[in-house]
């Protein structure tokens, strides 16, 4: 079957041929329908995060995917059902309590592969299989946008850590400053709109569709050349909540001037090792004497998943139909991993439902 992967030794993705896989007891074999492209997998491209499977020289990229199901094989799931992938899996040295307790993704990255991303081959194939716990029913009329799944997962956990964190006392979030962009900070802004004020911040310069589509959705755009996070508070308002999905490290920080008392914010970026100078008794006291919080959040769990599906049936079609800027077939892949500057969020289709 046909395959999109990198292999040890040589540049870029390419497609190649792969035996189709044959599912094991409490695994289903999926038909993949699609499968989104981010900024992790150019990550994995360039060599900067991931890794490739113990005994393999190729790793097949892909952990954004929905899919049919082919064959069930022993699983409750029948033939003709869509579903949509969790990412984590058990390493090759066995479970362990993280997944023993249904918590994949609180586990750390010794304890854990991530499908497509480190580790384990992923879901950018004709098929592919997984345990049926590790597999999420998708709604027919949500299908074809069914890749959307993974990232809207991933805020959903994150929003749930930052108001887990507030839980011990009466905490409203009225105000939300998104730090990002991308497709991942735009699906969040969509996320929060309806229920306070949402900035976003950005780097791009109008006419810009990411800055179109924010303040379509009637957040408000803050150039950060023009106003710096910790500036955010004078030039527009404290924030309750901040979202930080850029991986710029001095965000971490900034955040922490930008926030109201008892704010949160929740740090989803990855930033490579970088060092600089900052006041670190003077944030330090800023935390405790004005009850703020700072909560990391990585991956995310089936739960997550099935709050995205109910997420992304609510979304509007509008805002849908201006993120996904491009669906490409699986034998042109390359149109997907290029980036112009209009594009947003791509995806490879493998097959119709």
């Amino acid at each position: 079957m046909d395959a999109i992967g990198i292999e040890r030794g040589r540049e870029g993705p390419r497609l190649f041929e792969v035996p189709k896989p044959t599912p094991d007891g409490g695994e289903a074999l999926v038909r993949t329908l699609r499968v989104g492209v981010d900024g992790t997998d150019h990550e994995v491209i360039a060599g900067t995060h991931g890794g490739f499977p113990e005994r393999d020289d190729y790793l097949v990229l892909g952990h954004e995917a929905v899919g049919v199901v082919e064959d069930p094989n022993d699983t409750g799931f029948e033939r003709g059902d869509v579903v949509a992938p969790t990412v984590r899996r058990p390493p090759e040295s066995g479970t362990n309590e993280y997944f023993e307790r249904g918590e994949a993704d609180m586990a750390p990255p010794e304890e854990t592969v991530e499908r497509g991303i480190d580790g384990a081959h992923g879901f950018m194939s004709e098929y592919f299989t997984s345990p049926e716990a590790f597999l999420v029913p998708v709604p027919e009329a949500i299908a074809e946008l069914g890749f959307l799944l993974e990232p809207i997962s991933i805020s959903e956990k994150a929003l749930e850590l930052a108001h887990a964190s507030r839980s011990s006392f009466d905490w409203e979030s009225e105000s939300a400053f998104v730090l990002g962009n991308g497709p991942l900070g735009l699906l969040t802004v969509a996320m929060l709109v309806d229920d306070m004020r949402v900035y976003c911040l950005g780097r791009r310069d109008r006419p810009d569709p990411s800055i179109d589509i924010v303040e379509s959705l009637g957040a408000t755009y803050v150039d950060s050349r023009e106003t710096p996070v910790e500036t955010v508070p004078e030039v527009h308002e404290p924030m309750d909540l901040i979202y930080e999905a850029t991986g710029y490290a001095k965000h971490a920080f900034e955040s922490v001037e930008a926030l109201a008392p008892n704010g949160v914010a929740a740090l989803l970026g990855v930033p490579e090792p970088w060092t600089f100078e900052l006041d670190g008794g003077r944030l330090h006291k800023e935390l405790v004497m004005h009850n703020k919080a700072l909560v990391g959040s990585v991956n995310s769990g089936p739960d997550h998943f099935r709050a995205a599906v109910d997420r992304l049936e609510a979304l509007p079609e509008s805002f849908l139909e201006a993120v996904v800027t491009g669906v490409v077939p699986h034998r042109e892949f390359e149109q997907a991993f290029e980036e112009g500057p209009d594009d947003i969020k791509k995806a490879i289709e493998f097959g119709p439902r």
